[in-house]
């Protein structure tokens, strides 16, 4: 596995890249605010821009190490931080890794988010060479699964109230890319 952490990758129609303080404006008022966007996430929505100036300053803090890997989602046609993706469990014994990401629900419906887990899938397993990428929904909410077969990833199942999310114990229905599969 080679640990070279967040680097920009870009799409069509994003740069992926690395977060900056600067960002929390935009993170605030796009989706870390909107309990629509929080509904099924691990955390809550944020009550002021203070606190996601926090988190931004500890994300920050990490991109010095290289198995830290977290995309701010940079809309090109206006510059806008419209969501995040990022690796939430690193299992560098296996060499796989658990995806997480969430976006503003005013981009909702036009396959940015899985155009953004594609890319990152490449990138993770070009060049930093895992062979296996996996993300979990809660099953009800199966526009995030729908977000994980556009990616071309394969459903592998469902765990019963094996997670937990602002909704309470969830059901987590699995789906995953092993290296092989493309």
């Amino acid at each position: 596995m080679n640990k070279t952490g967040t680097q920009t990758i870009e799409t069509t129609r994003l740069i992926l890249r690395r977060f900056k303080i600067e960002d929390a404006e935009d993170m605030y008022e796009n989706w870390a605010s909107d309990p629509e966007v929080t509904r099924f996430l691990t955390w809550p929505a944020h009550s002021d821009v203070e606190i996601t100036k926090k988190i931004l300053t500890d994300w920050v803090s990490r991109y010095e190490d290289g198995g830290y890997f977290n995309w701010a989602m940079e809309l090109k046609e206006n510059g806008a931080v419209i969501g995040n993706i990022s690796v939430v469990k690193l299992n560098e014994d296996t060499e796989a890794a658990d995806m997480g990401y969430c976006m503003s629900r005013a981009y909702w419906g036009r396959g940015l988010m899985p155009e953004a887990l594609k890319a990152v899938m490449d990138y993770l397993f070009d060049e930093v060479g895992l062979n296996r990428i996996a993300a979990c929904h809660d099953v009800n909410n199966p526009k995030s699964g729908r977000v994980m077969d556009k990616a071309g990833m394969k459903q592998e199942g469902i765990l019963r109230v094996a997670g937990k999310n602002n909704q309470g114990i969830c059901d987590e229905v699995w789906h995953s890319m092993i290296r092989s599969d493309r």
